[in-house]
């Protein structure tokens, strides 16, 4: 599956995630919880609506945050700070977090 990743949460990777989502969810036929960090993409009453209709929507509330960021700090620690990206291109890194 190719998600949508970016180097900062810019209007393409905010407008583009959900559809990474959406396809996930067609594959499990499950409802996704949409976490978001309370970011002004993400309060958008545009994208709010889109995303209102096919996700839970979670917005930055502590006990919701745990299981985000313990994902992010596993990766980090798993993939990340063991592996030598220092000559590594961002394409070959998502090639390695796709894998």
């Amino acid at each position: 599956m190719n998600c949508s990743i970016g180097k900062r949460p810019d209007d393409w990777l905010v407008n583009t995630m959900p559809g990474c989502a959406i396809e996930n969810m067609a594959r499990n036929c499950k409802r996704s919880v949409l976490h978001s960090d309370r970011g002004a993409r993400y309060r958008w009453p545009g994208w709010l609506s889109r995303v209102a209709d096919l996700f839970d929507v979670s917005q930055g509330c502590l006990p919701d945050n745990a299981a985000p960021e313990g994902f992010s700090n596993l990766l980090k620690t798993e993939m990340f700070y063991t592996g030598n990206w220092q000559s590594k291109s961002i394409r070959q890194f998502i090639q390695a977090l796709n894998s």
